[in-house]
């Protein structure tokens, strides 16, 4: 006989076990505290309302049901707010403090007005805990649309701070205090925080970025030089004789703000530290985070003359030169792995082969944040033997298990030795699988595991040989927005390998693509267009997207695209008029002449020569209908 758990008591322990979890997280230091504290503090008092019903074990009425539903959804956006206040970067929240007091506001609105609706006097409650939830509830309630007062000091500093290029210590030592930006330690974690917050940006990070960056400069350079030896060992602080010298800004990368050791220059002229741009373009970014323009192309050349100069400034000041990546970093900073590192990942591995469900679950979760942080963790997990286990992980039954190992895979898979080691291991067509059946979230790692795979050639004959392609069709069509983008990803860096063309228009690639096309609030216009511009250059292609009817979206991108829709655009109609006349025809009809016109005069390099070579196409018509 199994015993199933009762729906309402279910119900009073996922409330129960999410106020503990609010309750355990770690204390906020920054400018948000007084906030979170408050909320925590008021939550933490509806624990015994769900304790006394869990205990009842008290029949719901389908009305009393939906609000405690209701009230778990609010308490599940509260501790998200909650981990992100804690967890997230301090600068940030001080320039966006007006934004994050809101979202504490509409949490607190939501809650209040959840609590206005469960009917307290119809649930068999003590008296005590009647008064208590009362009590809540019109703190709740008071606390509701009430702004938090202003800090005009932290206002006037903070004005200082990002106004004048070398402000008053003093101010600096405010506003250190004030956002726990006083050690080393604090802003290495800032760091850190600063440097996930841009690489996960869903969108180009524009003036914030700036702003951020120009002040973490000064904090960092405020605390180094008025405390050197802060959280350094003693046989460091015994070698630090005079403050640390400033990094001239040069010399840092703009997104992690360190010194560089491996810099390398993009597109747009500007340099950055090599794994800190390469993270930034596999999160699928096509602009210069500094300067916003759209990159060219994503090739990085290294910058000797910089690297040199970097070596020279280390070597006459004092300063130990960075080392390059490759070997891991053992706990006290120094190269080579620890004993207790080997260790360490020596265990994660034997659960990962011999452990209970939750043993590999938990492993796996692990290496995968590992193989996040940086290059040199991805170089030591996988020279440990992690990959051929995360690969066996994929076929677990538990979704959150096969979640973290295609996660870690992915994260491994940035490291170009990995790429080959996982491919060897036999991990695409269970990729592949993960793709068809996993979690949206498994699902969306996988897509990208497929795309970071496939930047070796030879990979990409193997991913569409093993039946990604009409998988990652399905992502592209039902996914959600950042699945969506994963798929299309990898179906253009797929569909440059001429085969792939041919698989993917059998799928029946090209009317999803049209939908998204014809979408313009949709946000998947510039990738549609990218993969039929690709597949246009294929004959199947061509006849498919030609069945498609579309020249009138393509006239219209043309008018009124950006630079590079335009010249997509007009590089799939140009392949299209080359095997149709009655395209060509069309094109006309919608004011082709015009747009191209302006198109050759105003356009990139390569739309100024197909909006040409399309004009030229439609005179030789004119001449054909003349003589006849």
């Amino acid at each position: 006989m199994v015993l199933t758990e009762d729906p309402n008591s279910e119900l009073m322990t996922r409330l129960v076990d999410s106020v503990k979890e609010i309750s355990t997280l770690p204390e906020c230091r920054n400018v948000s505290k007084k906030m979170h504290d408050n909320l925590v503090r008021r939550i933490k008092l509806l624990s015994p309302l769900f304790e006394e019903l869990k205990d009842n074990n008290e029949e719901l009425s389908e009305e009393e049901t939906k609000g405690f539903e209701v009230l778990r959804t609010a308490l599940d956006s509260a501790k998200e707010l909650l981990k992100l206040v804690v967890e997230g970067s301090k600068v940030y929240q001080t320039l966006h403090r007006d934004d994050i007091a809101d979202k504490f506001n509409r949490i607190t609105e939501k809650i209040e007005a959840t609590l206005s609706e469960i009917p307290y006097d119809k649930l068999n409650l003590s008296e005590e805990v009647q008064e208590q939830i009362e009590l809540v509830h019109a703190q709740f309630r008071r606390a509701k649309g009430r702004p938090e007062l202003q800090d005009h000091q932290l206002e006037v500093d903070l004005a200082i701070a990002q106004r004048e290029k070398e402000p008053d210590p003093a101010v600096l030592k405010r506003l250190s205090e004030k956002l726990h930006l006083q050690t080393i330690d604090d802003l290495k974690k800032e760091s850190l925080a600063f440097h996930e917050l841009v690489i996960a940006s869903g969108e180009d990070p524009g003036e914030w970025f700036e702003k951020m960056s120009s002040l973490f400069k000064k904090f960092k350079d405020y605390v180094q030089m008025a405390n050197p030896e802060a959280n350094c060992s003693g046989a460091e602080k015994a070698m630090i004789k005079h403050r640390s010298p400033v990094i001239p800004d040069d010399f840092r990368c703009p997104i992690s703000l360190e010194l560089m050791k491996d810099p390398v220059i993009i597109s747009t002229g500007q340099t950055y530290e090599r794994y800190c741009i390469q993270k930034w373009l596999d999160a699928g970014h096509k602009t210069c985070p500094k300067t916003q323009q759209t990159l060219l192309h994503t090739a990085l050349t290294p910058n000797y003359v910089l690297k040199s100069l970097i070596a020279l400034w280390c070597e006459s000041n004092g300063v130990e030169h960075p080392k390059q990546p490759g070997a891991c970093r053992s706990k006290n900073g120094g190269s080579g792995i620890t004993d207790c590192d080997r260790s360490a990942i020596a265990t994660l591995l034997d659960k990962l082969a011999n452990g209970n469900l939750e043993q590999q679950r938990s492993a796996a979760g692990e290496l995968r944040l590992l193989a996040k942080r940086n290059a040199d963790n991805r170089v030591c997990i996988a020279g440990a033997g992690a990959i051929p286990l995360l690969v066996e992980l994929l076929s677990s039954t538990d979704p959150r298990t096969q979640e973290h190992a295609v996660t870690a895979l992915l994260n491994l898979s940035i490291n170009d030795i990995n790429k080959g080691t996982i491919v060897n291991a036999g991990a695409i067509p269970d990729i592949v699988d993960v793709l068809k059946n996993g979690s949206m979230e498994a699902r969306e790692n996988a897509a990208a595991t497929l795309f970071s795979l496939s930047v070796i050639d030879e990979n990409k004959v193997a991913i569409g040989a093993a039946g990604a392609i009409p998988v990652l069709i399905k992502l592209l069509c039902d996914g959600t927005p950042r699945g969506k983008k994963d798929a299309a990803t990898a179906i253009f860096n797929l569909s440059i390998y001429q085969g792939n063309k041919a698989r993917a228009v059998k799928a029946g690639i090209v009317p999803p693509l049209m939908r998204l096309l014809k979408d313009a609030g949709g946000g998947m216009v510039d990738e549609a267009l990218a993969i039929l511009a690709i597949l246009a250059s294929h004959q199947e292609g061509k006849v498919a997207i030609g069945q498609a009817d579309p020249v009138p979206v393509l006239m219209e991108v043309i008018s009124t695209g950006s630079p590079r829709n335009r010249e997509n655009a007009a590089a799939i109609l140009w392949s299209l008029c080359t095997i149709d006349s009655q395209q060509l025809k069309l094109a006309r009809q919608f004011g082709a002449e015009e747009a191209l016109k302006e198109l050759s005069e105003s356009g990139t390099d390569r739309a100024k020569r197909k909006a040409g070579s399309i004009l030229e196409l439609l005179q030789r018509a004119d001449m054909t209908e003349t003589q006849s």
